[in-house]
């Protein structure tokens, strides 16, 4: 159902950027509700205001309210995961040695690797580095990659498969 602004252009046509508290009073439930099914009660909320604040710093096109809200809130979702992740990855400092029983690769390893997982599929190559290279959960893996956290883990444990027959070859 779409909101109309009680706003009007000097033509009298209506102003085609609706109110931004209309919208909230009307959307906040289902986006809240939304952003919980995906991510919990927790922070759904907190999702949802830091939604409708970011749809007042842009013009939108507001034909389909919830698909565009649904975008806006996955994308402020998105941006939270990697705030958070940042704050807990940890800082390496240079020139400190490698823990205590552990090697680091030599140079023609990490080419063998570097060959290996770009011969995997991309669907599960995109997966696999995400989460090995990128540092990501498989929630984080999973909003980025606009699918569930089960089709992640399924593409993992299969990109895992083929690496560990490739590397017995």
């Amino acid at each position: 159902m779409p909101v109309e602004s009680p706003r009007q252009h000097a033509r009298g046509s209506p102003d085609p950027q609706p109110d931004v508290a209309a919208l909230f009073r009307t959307y906040a439930p289902w986006v809240t509700a939304f952003l919980a099914r995906r991510f919990g009660r927790e922070i759904a909320e907190d999702l949802a205001q830091e939604t409708f604040l970011r749809l007042t710093q842009y013009p939108m096109d507001w034909r389909s309210p919830k698909s565009l809200l649904a975008r806006v809130a996955l994308n402020v979702a998105q941006d939270h995961l990697r705030r958070e992740h940042a704050q807990k990855r940890p800082r390496l400092v240079g020139g400190d040695p490698p823990p205590e029983g552990v090697s680091p690769p030599d140079q023609h390893e990490t080419l063998i690797h570097r060959e290996v997982v770009a011969k995997l599929p991309r669907n599960l190559r995109d997966v696999y580095v995400l989460s090995r290279f990128g540092g990501m959960t498989y929630a984080e893996i999973a909003v980025h990659q606009g699918i569930g956290v089960k089709a992640v883990e399924k593409r993992m444990t299969q990109a895992l498969k083929l690496l560990m027959a490739r590397y017995r070859a």
